[in-house]
């Protein structure tokens, strides 16, 4: 099966109007960021997320968006625990019933836990792997069939510059994004082997201002404080600040598109210069 695209005229490289997508994680940070450049796009975009209220709304805001509207996306909001094996079966069909089919799928659901490794907990440690690496399986798992059938797939799945280099007191949230990005190429070659017209990549962002960093890097944190001073993270980056979603967000919307068509199995690094 050759791939999608290869005919296609230059000008409509960049488009993805009418096509699927599904954006775990997607009720704030990086997650919502990406469902918006999406759904600016022409989109059609299923938002999933555990936190119901926060999700609903960026649903609603993403639809209020006029850029949205002028392009004809759209977006959705459904509950959904990416650990759990059932409903991502749930969101595979309602994806294909309601909006048309599976496109494109951003595994982007994840949690930052830090501290030192004699400290860290087994529970934590499970509890981790479970949202970062199980979750990215499953989406994977399901996703792929539903892309098959629809005659186009790209899957992005999101690991992070910890994926590509250690930290202290990171160990344990390295290890799942490192997973995330051999994971990656491996199902990348599957999908390429056996010709279906499915791409498989990673996106590794660096310092980004997001909700996550409120838990990881506690080093980092003054007595007293519950959240990251990204200023003073922003000294660690090349380029002399810290990244924002949308950064991120249009690596991703690259990927998606027919502009990466002979990207798979590679990693799009965002990180302002730190794995330089």
């Amino acid at each position: 099966m050759q791939w999608q695209g290869e005919d296609l005229a230059r000008e409509d490289l960049a488009k993805i109007e009418g096509k699927v997508a599904i954006v775990t994680g997607g009720a704030s940070g990086i997650g919502k960021a990406c469902a918006l450049r999406l759904a600016e796009e022409g989109a059609r975009v299923l938002i999933t997320d555990i936190q119901d209220e926060l999700g609903g709304h960026s649903a609603e805001s993403i639809n209020s968006t006029e850029r949205v509207q002028r392009a004809g996306g759209q977006a959705q909001f459904l509950t959904h625990d990416v650990t759990d094996e059932g409903r991502w079966q749930q969101i595979i069909e309602h994806a294909e019933s309601a909006l048309g089919g599976v496109h494109i799928l951003v595994n982007n659901a994840g949690i930052g836990l830090g501290g030192s490794i004699l400290e860290f907990s087994l529970a934590d440690w499970q509890r981790q792997q479970a949202v970062n690496l199980d979750g990215v399986f499953l989406g994977v798992k399901s996703a792929i069939p539903a892309m098959i059938r629809s005659g186009y797939g790209s899957i992005i799945n999101m690991s992070s510059v910890a994926g590509l280099k250690g930290a202290a007191n990171l160990a344990a949230y390295n290890a799942t994004k490192g997973g995330v990005r051999l994971f990656t190429k491996g199902v990348a070659l599957e999908c390429a082997q056996n010709r279906w017209p499915v791409r498989v990549n990673s996106v590794h962002p660096g310092v980004i201002d997001t909700p996550i960093w409120t838990k990881v890097n506690p080093e980092y944190l003054q007595p007293g404080e519950n959240a990251v001073n990204l200023d003073e993270m922003a000294l660690s980056v090349p380029v002399g600040r810290v990244g924002n979603p949308h950064d991120i967000a249009n690596g991703v919307l690259f990927l998606a598109s027919e502009e990466s068509a002979y990207m798979t199995g590679t990693e799009l690094v965002i990180d302002g210069g730190i794995s330089a």
